[in-house]
């Protein structure tokens, strides 16, 4: 859907020096099944109790024929929808014995995307993943590097790439409508604290030391996956692992990889050369209640340089032209700040405005040049798979956005100020944080 020219091909060419791993030819394995346009695909969920249940309404078009959960209770209500459907709790098992599978579905929490991603593509499956894309930066480089190589359609979950809000940002911005811009601000107001204020915020802001028995119908091995293994917890399992370090990525991969797409598409962004941040309450457990984190990208293809501010767990101050009265977007948006004027969208790039109100009033909106999505992102991933094209927020973008995310997460780890090497995947300044953008996995689990 999205033309080649705004591919960021370049950011990938990099991966080769990376380290490297083993993607079965597609020959070998056949290739994924050509799907004709009439012809319903064959589509397996991974992961489908919470984000995972919302994707396959979206995707009840095609033939729900796997579902595949490590906990059959919370999975419950949606293996009922799909009652035809085979149901599993291990995922190789599933790729292993289904073998009429065209699609694949991950919506497992955030640590294990990568491992089962990979799978699915080394099986000649197309992939829809939720986001974040995967839980460090190594995992982001090495998911786009095997989709290329493996020639399916894939797509990361950030349902704002389909909307319309974030074409008329991207179709604004190259047509100079603010003119050049050199700095940014996007944010996520939403904080995990106070400690299970909400249904996805932990009651525990440290790591319990009890040790419940796990529930029979739960895999709990199978739910830590490569991450170090610790006792069950209800602390983790259902809907609240994302502010714990070893499984989610916080605001910065959740919020961050929907709101932080309109900027990077827009304004066609290379990997960052440096990224500081200033956190509190960070711990070696979870992710900090609050967070300024700041990216600084060089010139690129005729563009300034650019600085990018992300406030996590408060917002910016407000924009100067702002007029009195008028708000900015509750739980999250983006201020682009140009040379003729300002626009301020929400969250997932929707109903941008121009700032002050008067420029929005008198502007000369651009012709629409981008393709419009019909149908939902869900649909895209549909289209691209069987028209052996690939959807808009395919792993070759959505690959660096998460490794753009996640940079911030390396810099909020580390407390300090990291000098970012894209090419060899390295920072350069403190060695120490490269543990952090390639984390160890458990024994027994690999990409």
């Amino acid at each position: 859907m999205k033309p080649v020219t705004l591919r960021r091909r370049e950011f990938l060419g990099a991966a080769a020096t990376a380290a490297a791993f083993t993607l079965v030819p597609r020959h070998v394995l056949g290739g994924p099944r050509q799907i004709p346009p009439s012809e319903k695909m064959n589509i397996a969920g991974i992961g489908v109790g919470g984000m995972g249940a919302k994707n396959l309404r979206s995707l009840q078009t095609e033939n729900i024929i796997a579902l595949c959960d490590v906990d059959h209770a919370y999975a419950a209500k949606t293996f009922k929808q799909y009652p035809n459907a085979t149901v599993y709790k291990n995922f190789r098992e599933m790729l292993d014995r289904e073998k009429g599978i065209d699609g694949v579905l991950v919506a497992t929490p955030d640590h294990t995307h990568a491992v089962i991603a990979m799978a699915a593509m080394k099986a000649g499956k197309h992939v829809y993943c939720q986001k974040p894309l995967t839980h460090d930066v190594y995992e982001a480089r090495m998911l786009a590097q095997a989709a290329k190589e493996a020639k399916v359609a894939t797509q990361m979950g950030i349902q704002g790439h389909s909307d319309e809000g974030v074409r008329l940002i991207c179709e604004w911005v190259w047509a100079g409508l603010i003119g050049e811009i050199r700095e940014v601000d996007a944010w996520c107001s939403l904080s995990y604290y106070p400690w299970g204020h909400a249904y996805w915020s932990s009651k525990w802001s440290e790591r319990p030391k009890d040790t419940p028995t796990v529930p029979p119908t739960l895999d709990w091995d199978l739910w830590i996956g490569p991450a170090p293994m610790r006792p069950y917890h209800p602390a983790y399992h259902p809907l609240v692992w994302r502010c714990w370090w070893d499984f989610g990525c916080g605001m910065m991969g959740d919020r961050g990889a929907h709101t932080l797409d309109s900027v990077f598409w827009a304004l066609k962004l290379v990997p960052p050369t440096s990224v500081e941040a200033t956190s509190c309450s960070n711990t070696k457990e979870v992710h900090p209640l609050s967070a300024i984190v700041t990216f600084r990208f060089p010139a690129r293809g005729g563009l300034p340089p650019v600085k990018l501010t992300w406030y996590e767990g408060t917002r910016p101050p407000r924009p100067e032209g702002l007029e009195d009265g008028r708000r900015m977007p509750a739980e999250g948006g983006v201020i682009f700040k140009g040379s003729k004027g300002k626009i301020m969208c929400g969250v997932y790039g929707d109903s941008p405005r121009l700032v002050p109100e008067a420029l929005m009033k008198e502007a000369k909106l651009p012709e629409k040049t981008l393709p419009r999505v019909a149908g939902g992102h869900e649909q895209d991933w549909v289209r691209a798979a069987k028209a052996g094209t690939q959807a808009g927020a395919d792993f070759a973008y959505s690959g660096p956005l998460t490794e753009m995310c996640l940079l911030g997460n390396v810099a909020k780890r580390v407390d300090a100020p990291i000098e970012w090497d894209a090419a060899n995947l390295k920072v350069t300044n403190l060695p120490e944080a490269n543990a952090v953008v390639r984390t160890e996995y458990r024994k027994g689990w690999s990409l």
